[in-house]
């Protein structure tokens, strides 16, 4: 199990205080609660690792699609939180809103046709992104939210973008899941950097 803590409330400040920690919350769907997790294994993608299938490459270059950054925050939570059950509670939305009001979490938006058709958020401290959740509403755009975001860290020298849990969906990408201790080192390296999203 990896939850370390339960609270009835969520600000910036215990957020912010769980990210520097190697922590992240969550929402309890049904309960007023937010639970804190600290998995012993983490998922990360090294900027310098990432991989794109052809056939994903093929997809991106064909286009079809607009890419933007920041320019729908809440509809892209939104997107995110659409699904039977989802951690995504008022007290997230709340909180992570004002983390972007203040420039500290950020999205990435897939427009197709002028509709919101997929996209990624999370959280950006020092050279270090903590990926929340993507969505998507038209095949494969979830996938070009993800490495539009990869491409655009890394060209702005982050080090790397965690995504909490590895999946075989993340694998694809160069995910990897690293123990503990690894990623705390990774954790306060990436911290102590200077990087503009």
């Amino acid at each position: 199990m990896d939850v370390v803590q339960i609270t009835k409330t969520l600000d910036v400040a215990s957020v912010l205080a769980a990210y520097r920690e190697g922590a992240f919350p969550m929402g309890y769907p049904g309960r007023r609660v937010i639970t804190w997790h600290c998995p012993d294994r983490r998922a990360v993608l090294p900027l310098d690792a990432l991989h794109v299938s052809r056939s994903l490459e093929r997809r991106m270059r064909k286009g079809g699609f607009r890419v933007s950054f920041d320019e729908a925050f809440g509809e892209v939570m939104r997107g995110c939180a659409e699904r039977e059950s989802t951690w995504i509670t008022s007290d997230i939305f709340r909180v992570y809103g004002e983390l972007h009001r203040k420039g500290i979490a950020h999205s990435v938006e897939v427009w197709v046709d002028d509709l919101l058709a997929g996209g990624l958020y999370g959280v950006h401290l020092g050279g270090a992104f903590f990926a929340e959740s993507k969505f998507h509403r038209v095949t494969d755009m979830s996938k070009v939210a993800l490495v539009s975001m990869a491409r655009r860290l890394a060209e702005r020298g982050f080090r790397f973008m965690e995504v909490q849990y590895l999946t075989e969906h993340l694998a694809q990408f160069g995910v990897k899941e690293i123990e503990h201790a690894e990623y705390v080192r990774m954790l306060d390296e990436a911290l102590a950097m200077e990087v503009e999203f």
